[in-house]
């Protein structure tokens, strides 16, 4: 049984445009926790009281010493089938974009070519005071503790987007303009409640773009698209890959 009507298939072949908006379930399926919500506490702290500029500024060696926890399960963690079918696809066609709220570095080690990483990454380290940008592996900074600019010798900062803070407006443009021209619109592990992702997608909507949700839970976005999965994307993304090009197998 196809998950897909003929009609849907056809649309996402002819498509010239198309977008997948990743959220942290598609992290999830690979073992990263969510560390928000329920279960979500580290050493007694919420995601909310760590990730701001105020708790940066008041224990940086605090943050620091989340983020080398949290930075060692990602680490750890692989790519799945759901990021490995987005990362195909992208090597496939040059119309592929993708656009993620997640930092652990997933998607770039699954092999996509190009991607959007809205809320930074947690394998990137900046300046407080020269904005200089660093991988934390590449430039030996991948030890825990307070880690300083090798420029300026001032104190880094994880790359992240925190609660409070403003997107890199340069990004969001990006972003926009992508979901303003898809055909296509794939939101894939999100739960909708973070504004700009969720604008995003509905901005695809909006333009007339075939809008797909995969996630095991309905979201404030469900009722705007046309299909909804309620799967896993390692399940889901391969049987439509599969569906869409019977000929070309993932393996």
């Amino acid at each position: 049984m196809e998950l897909l009507p003929k009609d849907s298939l056809e649309q996402i072949r002819n498509a010239r445009s198309l977008v997948f908006l990743t959220g942290a379930g598609i992290s999830h399926e690979s073992g990263i926790p969510t560390f928000r919500g329920e279960g979500g506490l580290w050493k007694n702290f919420k995601a909310e009281d760590l990730a701001t500029p105020k708790a940066f500024q008041n224990n940086p060696e605090l943050v620091w010493e989340w983020y080398d926890f949290r930075r060692e399960i990602c680490k750890n963690a692989n790519p799945n089938p759901g990021h490995l079918t987005i990362a195909k696809w992208q090597k496939k066609s040059n119309f592929v974009s993708l656009i993620t709220q997640n930092v652990d570095g997933l998607h770039p080690r699954s092999g996509s070519p190009s991607l959007l990483e809205l809320h930074g990454n947690i394998f990137r380290a900046r300046c407080t005071k020269c904005s200089e940008k660093f991988h934390l592996v590449d430039d030996g900074l991948d030890h825990s503790g307070l880690k300083y600019c090798k420029y300026c010798e001032s104190l880094l900062r994880p790359d992240i987007v925190w609660f409070g803070e403003e997107y890199d407006q340069n990004l969001l443009t990006k972003g926009w303009e992508l979901c303003k021209q898809s055909q296509v619109v794939f939101v894939i592990g999100t739960s909708a409640n973070v504004s700009v992702p969720a604008n995003l997608a509905l901005t695809a909507i909006r333009n007339g773009a075939l809008g797909i949700e995969i996630n095991p839970e309905e979201t404030n976005l469900t009722l705007s698209m046309k299909h909804h999965f309620g799967g896993k994307s390692g399940e889901v993304l391969p049987k439509i890959w599969n569906e869409l090009f019977p000929n070309e197998p993932l393996e």
